[in-house]
């Protein structure tokens, strides 16, 4: 794959327009993740999020260290799900469960420079390192596959409490429109830290993996 091809790739996946929802087909790809319960706790998920980055870390170090140069590196990710879509719909993240992840395995597609470095016993290695630093790794931290496919997805700039407006045209009108119905759970990626970007400079990929109606 040439560096052309790489930036396309990543382009179409998480940089769609502002404006519109469009349709992509997602690859399969890993994930180091943690799961959760509710919003409202934001504790909660910023300790899933510093484990992540803990664990990362050293594979990414790594990957320099191979490459012998830096190279881009995912975002933060989120997948969010209730036993109620009205919740989901409505915002009610408190009522939601929730997985944030890194992606990990060779999204850019690297080649051979870091063949064998996504392997489990890099991760049972980072693991340990992390644990050193934070303590006791959570019970839900862990590589897991997710094969999402076609997917509609869109850009929302603005704090999370002002997707619901994106999300209830998503579900009222554009899947409908397109004879198309949710398969899989909604997905964010954060391309923007909250802890350090305005609530109104926040940008998101809101995405949901869908397939074709009857």
């Amino acid at each position: 794959m040439s560096i052309a091809d790489m930036q396309a790739r990543l382009k179409k996946l998480y940089l769609p327009p502002e404006n519109d929802f469009v349709l992509v087909d997602v690859p399969d790809m890993r994930f180091v993740c943690i799961d959760g319960y509710g919003a409202a706790d934001r504790a909660a998920i910023d300790d899933a999020a510093s484990w992540l980055l803990g664990v990362m870390h050293p594979i990414r170090q790594l990957a320099r260290e191979r490459m012998k140069k830096h190279f881009t590196e995912p975002p933060l990710e989120g997948l969010w799900w209730a036993d109620d879509p009205q919740d989901f719909i409505r915002g009610n993240r408190d009522r939601l469960s929730w997985r944030m992840m890194f992606v990990y395995e060779d999204l850019l597609g690297l080649g051979e420079a870091t063949a064998g470095l996504f392997s489990r016993e890099t991760f049972d290695d980072a693991v340990a390192s992390a644990k050193a630093k934070l303590g006791e790794p959570p019970r839900s931290l862990r590589i897991e596959s997710l094969q999402e496919g076609l997917s509609a997805q869109i850009m929302h700039i603005g704090p999370p409490e002002e997707q619901t407006a994106k999300l209830a045209r998503l579900h009222g009108e554009f899947l409908p429109a397109h004879h198309l119905v949710p398969n899989g759970r909604h997905h964010e990626i954060y391309l923007t830290d909250p802890k350090h970007t305005a609530p109104d400079k926040m940008k998101t990929v809101l995405r949901q993996p869908v397939r074709h109606g009857q």
